[in-house]
């Protein structure tokens, strides 16, 4: 299966890419949940980023905006000033494929100017009417993801009345039939779940198992993000994200069984060693 970024196309058959790609997490923001005010200057930021290439992420996701529950928005402008030139400077020093985390179109636009490649939004692009737009012309790699309500609202009363699987899986499908109808190729689209975003644990877990089917049916790859999120402390009884981490990493070898190679995490080495493991017994 083929996922086609701005400058480079992700072939998740062949070797290099089999045992699984890992999006690294870098959030330049003072509030995100598992590791806010660590990026927020600019310099620390580029560092965290190499040191995640170093230890084999295949893509940085540049955020600007914390999508925690409950968080409030932030303009554009205060956006484009914590990403954009961390964004140039990883580019400077690195060939990795930077992905922007953002549902607004002139931040997508700065970002891709700057040389992201990819475009990561929580809204699947229904957030911003120009952002169908931005993507298609730039040609760039697009994360569609699902979330009912928005990060305010989202777990204040997740509801689904046909269901999470249908209802997240309808929405894929309308996604992808607007998408391409208006531009973008659909060899530069992936889905993302949005474990956690507007969804019970319940409905968490069940979207986990149901992902293959989601990947078959669309014919497109699926972007996995549970790292460190609250569902795995209610699971485990951990309060601090930071310690969640093995927990993830069982997930990312368990859904490497469903043939899941996108992973959204934090932690790059436990999660590089849990694709290794599973790749190995599977393959």
């Amino acid at each position: 299966m083929i996922w086609r970024t701005r400058r480079s196309v992700i072939d998740l058959n062949q070797s290099a890419y089999s045992g699984g790609v890992l999006m690294g997490i870098l959030n330049a923001t003072p509030d995100s949940f598992s590791d806010g005010g660590l990026h927020t200057g600019h310099s620390d930021a580029l560092a965290a980023a190499l040191e995640m290439v170093s230890l084999g992420a295949k893509i940085i996701d540049v955020g600007g905006e914390s999508t925690r529950p409950g968080a409030p928005s932030v303009s554009a402008d205060i956006e484009i000033e914590r990403t954009v030139p961390v964004i140039r400077a990883l580019r400077e020093k690195s060939d990795v494929l930077i992905s922007i985390d953002t549902s607004k179109s002139v931040v997508a636009a700065a970002a891709l100017k700057a040389g992201a490649d990819i475009v990561n939004d929580v809204t699947g692009l229904t957030g911003d009417k120009q952002m169908t737009q931005v993507c298609a012309e730039a040609g760039c790699g697009v994360v569609v993801m699902h979330m009912q309500g928005s990060p305010l609202t989202m777990q204040q009363d997740p509801n689904y009345s046909r269901g999470v699987i249908d209802e997240v899986g309808d929405f894929f499908a309308e996604r992808y039939d607007t998408l391409t109808r208006v531009g973008i190729h659909e060899e530069n689209i992936c889905f993302d779940p949005g474990i956690g975003f507007g969804k019970t644990l319940e409905q968490n877990l069940l979207l986990i198992k149901h992902l293959a089917n989601f990947q078959e049916k669309l014919m497109r790859p699926i972007l996995l993000g549970v790292s460190r999120k609250s569902f795995i402390g209610t699971i485990t009884n951990i309060t601090s994200p930071a310690e969640r981490d093995a927990a993830t990493a069982v997930i990312t070898a368990l859904t490497y069984q469903q043939g899941i190679r996108l992973h959204r995490i934090h932690n790059v080495r436990i999660n590089d060693d849990a694709l290794k493991a599973a790749s190995a017994i599977y393959s």
